[in-house]
């Protein structure tokens, strides 16, 4: 079924989409945010700098750090004026090309996310929590691909990490957008924990930039806190999840439909779907620590 990427070709790779350096505002050089990461068992890395003048409007160039096992995605965080609140637009922008033209001052944050896609790039709706973005807003913003689902850094900063709110209100619009997570990371003191603590696990036939965006693009990842979903399949009106040990299994869809699975050590369950028939379910995995991952939202028309 479209939107369930477990049984595709290829394997999962573990990469963080969202993340700065010294090339904007965050505290280490690129090599050194790379070498956090790579360092660390990710297999890729999207340094997504924010694209202002006062910056210099940079699209970070990874390329030198890619190997055989480890691979970079040229991207950026895009800001244009103006949300309802008066606060600018944050859009990342994960698969950028490097000669991406710089933001000229009459541009709208929806032509600025419509140019980023029309580039190639996957447009994610960033943080929507941290800076309370409306529905009206996020519905403006036609060429997203996908809301940014939790944010670490913006839960360290704020308490605002978790926006699945904006996703579910989205699906309820009929708006069919995946979710990820990120960590934002800026690697300063005063958040010490930043980095390393959200991902995306994308399912891609090989390590390469532009697979693992067209990746992006298609829904072919789930996000993770640290469990990891095996499969989500759907079985004669039935979705059967595998999943490593878990306290609890959410199936979640539109308004209050939901349907818990409790226990110890779940690796294995399966949910009746006739609460979700018509519109979409999605997919929580919470482990002993309260660690949780997601899957992207599943359309049952």
């Amino acid at each position: 079924m479209k939107g369930l990427p477990y049984d595709k070709p290829g394997r999962f790779f573990r990469g963080n989409i969202h993340t700065h350096s010294t090339r904007s505002d965050g505290r280490l050089p690129p090599a050194q945010v790379v070498a956090a990461y790579r360092d660390h068992g990710y297999d890729f890395l999207a340094i997504t700098d924010h694209f202002r003048q006062r910056y210099g409007f940079p699209i970070t160039d990874t390329s030198e750090f890619r190997t055989d096992s480890f691979t970079t995605i040229l991207g950026a965080e895009l800001h244009a004026p103006s949300l309802q609140n008066g606060e600018d637009w944050h859009i990342l922008g994960v698969g950028l090309p490097p000669d991406f033209a710089p933001t000229p001052p009459d541009e709208t944050g929806p032509q600025l996310a419509a140019r980023a896609a029309s580039a190639g790039a996957f447009v994610g709706i960033a943080h929507p929590a941290w800076y309370s973005l409306t529905i009206e807003d996020a519905l403006s913003l036609e060429a997203a691909h996908s809301v940014e689902v939790y944010n670490k850094t913006t839960a360290l900063e704020n308490d605002r990490g978790d926006s699945w709110y904006m996703s579910d209100l989205l699906s309820q619009y009929g708006r069919r957008l995946t979710a990820y997570v990120a960590d934002d990371a800026h690697f300063s003191p005063a958040r010490p924990r930043d980095c390393r603590a959200a991902w995306v696990q994308v399912r891609a036939e090989d390590l390469d930039p532009d697979l693992i965006v067209q990746a992006l693009k298609a829904g072919d990842f789930y996000s993770s806190q640290g469990p990891e979903i095996h499969d989500v399949a759907i079985e004669n009106q039935h979705v059967a999840i595998s999943c490593s040990p878990a306290t609890s299994v959410y199936v979640t869809g539109r308004a209050q439909r939901s349907q818990p699975v409790y226990g110890a050590g779940i690796t294995d369950c399966r949910v009746s779907l006739a609460r979700f028939t018509g519109s979409y379910f999605r997919v929580t995995v919470v482990d002993d620590a309260g660690r949780r991952a997601w899957s992207n939202p599943v359309w049952l028309d």
